[in-house]
């Protein structure tokens, strides 16, 4: 039994975390409150693959509002004069079917649902929004990876203009000096 004068965790603290760990049909390598930093710091807004997708979007001209709350779903990126969306899903939370999607093999039995119910919501968040007019381009994660297969991606979906509205890709302004 570890004590707690040498340094190392309070017994409580370690029956808690191995508890934990042996739940699952894989051992945890990481304590009860280690992993639970790491979940925490996983943040919402600005994360790498977002923000991937927004340096190509505005390198193309194309200028667009941020996470905006009064649509279902909060978009990442919301294009209203061309009535575009764009989420940028991560492949664990999201569920997408890539090696970074992958279920976890610990604790199934929450995390199978989880994904599920946010698979769910983003389905339905995407039904929502194409009935009010919206076109939505969900980019995942493993997506961002290969920038110009990303391009090429966000210049279809950008370009096509569901209102028949000049689908020319404005240049960014260029100065002389």
């Amino acid at each position: 039994m570890p004590k707690a004068d040498e340094g190392e965790i309070p017994f409580r603290q370690w029956e808690r975390s191995f508890l934990w760990q042996h739940q699952g049909s894989m051992v945890d390598t990481r304590t009860v409150d280690q992993r639970r930093r790491i979940m925490q710091s996983v943040g919402t807004k600005n994360t790498g693959p977002e923000m991937a997708v927004r340096r190509v979007v505005h390198a193309m001209g194309f200028r667009y509002a941020l996470h905006k709350c009064d649509l279902p779903g909060r978009p990442d990126l919301v294009l209203p004069a061309r009535q575009k969306i764009i989420f940028v899903h991560g492949c664990f939370w999201h569920g997408h079917d890539c090696k970074k999607g992958r279920p976890p093999k610990s604790r199934a039995e929450y995390w199978l649902p989880k994904i599920e119910r946010n698979r769910a919501r983003d389905s339905e968040v995407i039904r929502r929004l194409s009935l009010d007019g919206w076109s939505v381009l969900t980019i995942w994660q493993c997506e961002t990876r290969n920038l110009v297969d990303l391009k090429v991606k966000l210049a279809n979906f950008l370009s096509k203009s569901p209102n028949k509205r000049s689908t020319r890709v404005r240049k960014s302004a260029s100065f002389a000096h």
